[in-house]
């Protein structure tokens, strides 16, 4: 579909790049040239998943152990990337969330969403742009968000409000960074299965006729959303700015993607609450 070396000389930093939706645009940014750093918390699979990449692409894949709820630990990693050579491109990928009626939420529980979803997408997001920017350096920030932004969404609250606020930011520094060379967009995908979000979203109980209740009958394919991110990371997306792009299939104009849980029981609820805390 691209163009051999389409992100050639691009060094992308893609944040919980270890696995699911991280891992896969990370292979594709790879298999366009690009040059990759991937961060999480957990180093072991960091590496695991660059060996696969490596082999896979051939391409140089860098890691990085860091926890981005925490601003000092985000400036370290900047730091660390920096003295090497300038980013050119920031996704902010990692997030957290979970099914939960929200007046049962704790605070703990409510900060356990906001503190990765928000507070390190915009860590991120100010770390790399206050380098560009000293720099006179373009860049390219790109935001993972969700349909949430749209409709609202119950029973995740805090993930809604969290995706919302950085679709403000991402439109907010589409103005103010936009002079400086610096590009912000995001994409709002709509369902597409990784093994995490699937355990936390759709848990075994919940009705499973959300497929076929989506306009396309199906789910995404974890390819098709890191085309449509190394598009909007490319150069040929330049006059792309403060926007964000749907991919759910049109799943979104049908529904906000949580009206089966309106008719859960009670037991129900508890019997999530204590898998929750198991895990």
């Amino acid at each position: 579909m691209f163009e051999t070396g389409l992100l050639r000389d691009k060094r992308i930093l893609v944040t919980g790049g270890g696995s699911g939706l991280g891992a896969a645009m990370g292979r594709r940014f790879l298999a366009l040239g690009a040059e990759l750093v991937i961060c999480g918390r957990k180093h072991e699979r960091l590496e695991a998943t660059a060996n696969e990449m490596r082999e896979q692409t051939g391409g140089k894949v860098t890691t990085i152990a860091c926890d981005i709820r925490d601003g000092a630990a985000v400036d370290g990693m900047m730091d660390t990337i920096w003295r090497e050579a300038a980013l050119d491109i920031l996704v902010n990928n990692a997030a957290a969330t979970f099914i939960a009626q929200s007046e049962h939420l704790s605070f703990r529980a409510a900060d356990a969403i906001l503190a990765p979803t928000l507070h390190g997408a915009m860590y991120c997001t100010l770390a790399a742009g206050k380098r560009w920017i000293e720099g006179g350096h373009g860049g390219v920030v790109l935001s993972i968000l969700s349909t949430s932004t749209i409709t609202g969404r119950a029973f995740t609250v805090p993930s809604a409000m969290a995706k919302s606020a950085v679709l403000a930011m991402t439109k907010s520094l589409a103005v103010e960074w936009g002079p400086k060379g610096i590009r912000t967009v995001a994409i709002a995908p709509g369902p597409f299965p990784t093994s995490g979000a699937s355990d936390q979203l759709r848990p075994e109980g919940r009705d499973e006729g959300w497929t076929a209740r989506n306009p396309l009958g199906r789910t995404g394919e974890h390819g098709e959303l890191a085309d449509l991110a190394s598009f909007l990371v490319s150069d040929r997306a330049g006059y792309i700015n403060g926007e964000m792009v749907v991919i759910d299939g049109g799943a979104h104009l049908r529904s906000s993607g949580a009206e089966d849980l309106l008719g859960w029981t009670d037991a129900q609820w508890a019997a999530q609450r204590a898998a929750r805390s198991k895990g």
